[in-house]
């Protein structure tokens, strides 16, 4: 039988939940079935090693990403910049240079960033499918338009990951061949793995403090400084804890200069990326996610895995992800909503042995061959 030929396109594998995700997916799918270009807009981020030495790796630009604007910078950024709008613009030079004229049977937009890079695509055969990680209404950059959403009703199959999402775009469809577009399905986790790695020794803290440990890229859609403000105010207030971030992300330095300012410094940790957050989130005390937006977060999912208490901002997914509070305190999404959620940790840690109790016995509501095969069964359907 002959391969499937796919092309998947995402700007770049830094250290984000899509592209963990994607580069999950991509571990588990059988490379006999399939052939697969995995086109960069960046030749660049952590999990680039991590993508299986079958799939071929194609990229429009190379290093890491410029995040700053110093004058030595600005010509490498503007023609990085310029160099993909102009492919954005004509694709039929990227598929005559870089894909070298090759028939894809499918075209993948693994984040919703890419959009309009595969309803644009030259190739009017293939089958088009998108992947939405985000609450589009409330993106970094971007804030979604209806008019906007709808033209994602151009793919043949738009997977979103929440129930939240889907509900947004079913508001939006016009008619029921749009509404059988959407498909929802939980992201690929590997549990097993997350167990195994949580495993790894890991330096204890020797003052006892009640940890809390967040991970996530160091955007200001992850809130880390409402965090750090309420972290200080607890402080103040004569309760004692830590608070750990782990993450990178452009946001870094001026999360880092928060935590000076606030005179943090000596007990809350920013310690960057790592590619096993696990056993510092099995021996934190509490999992906090202090997130403005999110999709579906799936970092809660691991920190289920590991049977910790959880507190979270009431964002999308977060309802269903911890089964309406059974599962975990939800919190306003507020600075607010934080500080009531953290205080309640520290004053009345008794509270959170419910959750135990129900984590004790939980079963994910999906397990990862099955979310792999549902999206193998996009792929290969017609």
């Amino acid at each position: 039988m002959e391969k499937k030929k796919i092309l998947i396109r995402i700007g770049s594998l830094r250290h984000g939940g899509a592209e963990k995700v994607l580069v999950t997916f991509l571990k588990n799918l059988p490379k006999d079935q399939y052939e697969i270009d995995l086109l960069l807009n960046l030749y660049s981020g952590k999990y680039l090693t991590e993508v299986p030495a079958w799939i071929n790796v194609l990229y429009l630009n190379k290093g890491e990403m410029i995040t700053t604007n110093r004058i030595q910078d600005i010509p490498k950024k503007a023609y990085r910049v310029l160099y993909q709008k102009l492919l954005q613009k004509f694709p039929k030079i990227l598929y005559s240079t870089i894909l070298k004229n090759k028939k894809y049977d499918v075209e993948f937009a693994a984040i919703h960033g890419m959009r309009d890079d595969i309803l644009n695509s030259p190739i009017k055969s293939s089958k088009k499918i998108v992947w939405i990680h985000n609450d589009l209404r409330k993106t970094e950059f971007h804030h979604y338009t209806d008019q906007e959403i709808c033209k994602f009703f151009g793919f043949d199959k738009i997977m979103v990951i929440s129930e939240h999402i889907q509900k947004d775009f079913e508001s939006l469809a016009q008619n029921e061949v749009e509404k059988s577009k959407i498909v929802r399905i939980y992201n690929p986790l590997d549990t097993e793995e997350i167990l195994l790695k949580s495993q790894e020794p890991r330096i204890k803290n020797q003052d006892q403090q009640p940890t809390f440990v967040s991970v996530g890229t160091v955007f200001p859609q992850k809130g880390f400084d409402r965090l750090l403000k309420v972290h200080k105010k607890l402080l103040d207030e004569g309760f004692n804890h830590r608070i750990q971030i782990i993450g990178d992300g452009y946001d870094f330095e001026n999360i880092k200069n928060l935590k000076k300012e606030l005179g943090v410094n000596e007990t809350a940790e920013m310690l960057g990326f790592t590619d096993n957050p696990y056993p510092s989130i099995k021996a934190a005390d509490f999992y906090i996610l202090s997130s403005r937006y999110e999709g579906f977060p799936t970092v809660l999912f691991e920190a289920i895995t590991l049977k910790k208490n959880i507190i979270a901002t009431d964002v999308s997914g977060v309802q269903e992800m911890l089964e309406n509070g059974k599962l975990g305190l939800i919190v306003e999404n507020s600075e607010q909503g934080i500080y009531e959620g953290m205080k309640k940790a520290l004053t009345e840690p008794e509270f959170f042995e419910q959750y135990q109790e129900n984590l004790k016995d939980y079963k994910m509501p999906f397990n990862l061959e099955n979310s792999v095969n549902k999206i193998m069964e996009i792929i290969d359907y017609y």
